[in-house]
This record gives structure tokens, C-alpha cells and sequence, in this order.
């Protein structure tokens, strides 16, 4: 049996964001192993956050730049310790290294920050992405060094695979895809599902904190709903989304059929409610947890390249259709709503993908099996990271030797 340690940061919220989900997946597989696992985070305890503990997740509030971690992971002393996101890695994977040399680390990198970030530089410039325009951004060297200082990074995106193996020339021993964990939509979860003529108006959900989804939901009050509206002058459109901002919550407008609803308790219900999802989003990474929450619950969706990658399935079918031109973003959300036949097939799509790219089970397999494996070969497979190595002895003492200075400075 295992111990595993992740530090998180922030605590898991699952409702509030595909992250949060993602987290849970694997805090529920490791609780089906039976492995010891604790949750660490320096984040402050939120609403919205999952009760861990009844999993039998152990929770622990830890420091930044402080030795007080060093003695927490001493006791502790995992055998594998789970890095949520690059920055964490960065923050503690140096005290990792220098007092538990012999434990697993792995980098859970949620997206590629890099992607996402320079993708919205690009847009905001008003230019298109190129992938040079990776290596001129400084989150971009922080990430990819990151990822050659653990022994294994998980990516949830095969787009994102395919970039760091052929961009980046990151070894396939380093990486492991490992997209969201659902269980398959059966034909019995299919007919419990409400059909067309229960469903109404459309949605679009997502975190209020995430610049793509704010993004997004500005691109469709000052662009793209007017369209639809235009041509559909009953219909209605609800956004629903954990923390919303002030500047969210103004644009909410009955008259235009805007409604900005913030925080719902039961994502799963009010997408189920609705007959179509909008997601226009304009840059990103990753995959999109409210375009797989769609599917999951049979509503068929409207979104961009963006929004789909690393989500069609091998015909490059989609739950409903891709648009990036806000026109014919517009027209094809008017579309599906209104025809019964191309919205059951539309729905039919989502199902396939779900069941085809997202199986839980063969997932689950493949990283324990993987895990099992590093564990016992940890020496043979660091060997073969000489890059690793260099980045962890450079990093270890710049690192260090800065967070000891924040630490003497911040003593009272």
C-alpha cells in the first residue's frame, strides 16, 4: 500500500470547475487502492470546496517558505507525492527532493498554463497563435522545466501530447495521457434523460475566475447573443458559474433574455434543463469540463477549435457543431436548437465520445500500472533524464536559497 501526498493549489472544488473534477477523479481512484493519501494546500479553505474526508482523504493546511514542511513530509513520509499544477512543483518539489529523495514525483499539470497563456496573449494582440510564440513566453520555460524535474507529468489533452513530443521533444517516458475518468453512458442512462421537447432555452457554465470563460461570456453578450436572439426572440440563455464578479452580474439583462445565475448547486440538473450549450470560447487548454458535462447529461453543444480540442471523437464528429466565425456560430446554435432530428444525432455523438475517449476503467489501469511501474525502477528511469537532473541540481539551490531568504525575512 502506498502513501501519497498532494499538494494542491487550491482545494478540490468540483462543482466549481473541470480542474476541481479532475482532482476528484483521481483522489477517488487512490481511494480504491486503498493507498494512504493526504491533500496538502496553502490555499485558504473555500465554500465550494469538497468534504475530502469522506473519501478518507486526510487534509492538512501547509506554508510556503517555511521549514515547517520539512518536518510535516519527514513524518509523513509518502512514498509518491503529486504535484497539482506547476507553480506547487516549483514552490516545494526542491524540499521534496533534498529530504525524500527516493519518492515519486509527478507533475499533474490540469492544462498547459503555457498553452492557455500565450494562446491569450495572442488573441489580445489581435494576432494569430504560432507555436513559436511558445518559447518567447517565460511561463513556458517555468512549465517545461517543470515537467523535466518530475519523474512523470499526467496531460489531459492528446493535443497537448502530441505538442510537448514534437515541440518541446519531451520523452514519451515522461508524460502519460490521462483525459477525464467517466463511466460510459449506457442506453438505461440514455432514456432517463429528458428529450427535446422537455428541454429549453440554452446555457453556457464555467468558472467566472478562468479568463477563458469570462472571455467567452462577453464574446456572447456583445456578439453573439444579440444574433441568435434576433432570430430566436423567445429564447432565453443562462449562465450559470461559481464566483462571479461584480462586472458579471451587471451584464445580467431579463429584457435581452441574459441571465447571469452564478453558483448553482447541481451543475448536472440545470444542464439537463437545457436544450442547447454554448461555448464560444477564443483561447484555452486542456479539455473543457463543461463540454464533457454536456454530454454527460445529452445536451448538445455549440463551440469553437478551441473548445473541442482534444474531444472529438476518430470520425471528427462533435456534439453538435464547431464554429469560430461568430455568424456562423450564431446560425448553427439556431440550427440545432430547432431541428429535433439533427439535435438526437448531435446528442448521439456526445455519447460515442464520452464512451470511446473518456473510459474510466482502461485510464484507472493504465496509471496505477504506470505508477507501480516508476515506483520500482525509479533509479533506471531518472537515469535516462539527464536534463531532469540538471534542472532539479540548478533548481534545488537557486530555489532553495530564496526561499530561505523569504523565510529569515518574514521571522518576526
Amino acid at each position: 500500500m502506498f502513501s501519497i501526498l498532494i499538494i494542491g493549489n487550491v482545494w478540490p472544488e468540483p462543482n466549481s470547475s473541470a480542474a476541481g473534477s479532475r482532482m476528484l477523479q483521481l483522489l477517488e481512484l487512490f481511494s480504491l487502492q486503498n493507498w494512504k493519501t493526504t491533500f496538502a494546500s496553502t490555499a485558504s479553505e473555500s465554500q465550494h470546496m469538497h468534504n475530502i474526508e469522506e473519501l478518507g482523504i486526510s487534509k492538512i493546511s501547509i506554508e510556503i517558505n517555511n521549514a515547517s514542511f520539512d518536518n510535516f513530509i519527514l513524518k509523513l513520509n509518502p512514498d509518491i507525492v503529486i504535484f497539482d499544477r506547476f507553480m506547487t512543483e516549483e514552490q516545494f518539489g526542491w524540499r521534496i527532493s533534498k529530504h525524500l529523495p527516493n519518492a515519486l514525483k509527478i507533475l499533474n499539470t490540469e492544462d498547459l498554463h503555457s498553452l492557455r497563456k500565450t494562446r491569450e496573449q495572442a488573441f489580445k494582440l489581435g494576432k494569430e497563435f504560432q507555436y513559436k510564440d511558445l518559447i518567447k513566453n517565460d511561463i513556458t520555460k517555468r512549465e517545461i522545466a517543470s515537467i523535466y524535474r518530475s519523474d512523470l507529468s499526467l496531460i489531459i489533452s492528446d493535443f497537448e501530447i502530441k505538442l510537448l513530443r514534437n515541440f518541446f521533444k519531451i520523452k514519451k517516458s515522461q508524460l502519460l495521457y490521462l483525459p477525464f475518468l467517466f463511466h460510459p453512458i449506457t442506453p438505461e442512462l440514455q432514456e432517463n434523460w429528458p428529450n427535446y421537447n422537455q428541454r429549453n432555452h440554452f446555457i453556457t457554465i464555467g468558472n467566472f475566475r478562468h479568463e477563458p470563460n469570462w472571455d467567452s461570456v462577453l464574446y456572447l453578450k456583445e456578439t453573439i447573443w444579440p444574433l441568435i436572439k434576433k432570430q430566436l426572440p423567445q429564447a432565453e440563455l443562462y449562465i450559470y458559474g461559481a464566483y462571479p464578479p461584480p462586472k458579471a452580474t451587471q451584464l445580467h439583462n431579463p429584457n435581452q433574455g441574459f441571465h447571469i445565475k452564478g453558483w448553482t448547486n447541481n451543475s448536472k440538473e440545470v444542464m439537463q434543463q437545457a436544450k442547447v450549450c454554448l461555448a464560444p470560447l477564443r483561447f484555452g487548454a486542456g479539455i473543457k469540463g463543461k463540454l464533457a458535462e454536456a454530454m454527460l447529461c445529452g445536451t448538445p453543444s455549440i463551440t469553437t477549435n478551441i473548445g473541442a480540442e482534444g474531444m472529438l471523437n476518430k470520425k471528427n464528429k462533435w456534439n453538435g457543431q464547431i464554429a469560430n466565425d461568430p455568424y456562423e456560430f450564431a446560425n448553427a446554435a439556431v440550427k440545432l436548437y430547432t431541428n429535433v432530428e439533427l439535435w438526437k444525432q448531435s446528442q448521439q455523438y456526445g455519447v460515442e465520445i464520452i464512451n470511446t475517449r473518456f473510459k474510466k476503467e482502461q485510464y484507472n489501469d493504465l496509471l496505477i500500472k504506470r505508477i507501480k511501474k516508476l515506483k520500482s525502477n525509479i533509479e533506471k528511469h531518472r537515469s535516462k533524464n539527464f536534463m531532469g537532473s540538471l534542472l532539479q541540481y540548478h533548481t534545488l539551490r537557486s530555489t532553495e536559497f530564496m526561499s530561505r531568504w523569504i523565510e529569515e525575512k518574514n521571522k518576526p
